[in-house]
């Protein structure tokens, strides 16, 4: 058991939920306005970028994107809507639709590539060249361990709403 004397003093913690929450906000903001320039939402972007290798279920292409059944079938229809994906069903589960990038979806996701690397690129532009790999790394320890997996929660935390693109 750890004594009120050995724990930090709130004020001395920072607010990472705030900060990452504020920043996770802004650098989605900034890539959809982006990816605007070529009518693509960052949801279809990430869609059509994993559906591309193929055989990619609607369903595992909505886990992948961290996308509802809803939100993820709004986002289909409207990549196809546009001539972007299509939906195909899936050899082995007939209840199952695989999505498809069209070529012309190829050539939006090589755009968004692009787009998305000039984003990236220009928010760490903004830190010292000795902390952008450093920044980078710890992010990455960060997802990749300790806040790898998601805790169950008596009171979920629902992700805020999307408007509609």
């Amino acid at each position: 058991m750890t004594s009120p004397a050995s724990e930090p003093a709130v004020s001395a913690v920072p607010d990472l939920t705030g900060l990452l929450q504020h920043t996770s906000h802004a650098l989605t903001n900034r890539l959809a306005n982006a990816l605007g320039e070529i009518g693509l939402s960052p949801r279809g972007y990430c869609v059509l970028l994993h559906a591309q290798p193929g055989l990619m279920t609607q369903a595992q292409l909505a886990e992948i994107s961290q996308q509802d059944k809803t939100t993820m079938v709004v986002t289909v229809d409207e990549l196809e809507r546009a001539g972007l994906a299509e939906r195909h069903p899936s050899p082995t589960d007939r209840r199952a639709r695989i999505i498809t990038v069209t070529d012309a979806g190829r050539a939006l996701v090589a755009r968004g590539q692009q787009i998305t690397a000039r984003v990236h690129g220009e928010v760490l532009e903004a830190l010292p060249d000795a902390e952008r790999a450093v920044f980078v790394t710890a992010l990455q320890r960060l997802v990749d361990g300790h806040l790898a997996t998601t805790q169950d929660s008596p009171r979920p935390v629902r992700r805020a709403r999307q408007p509609r693109q």
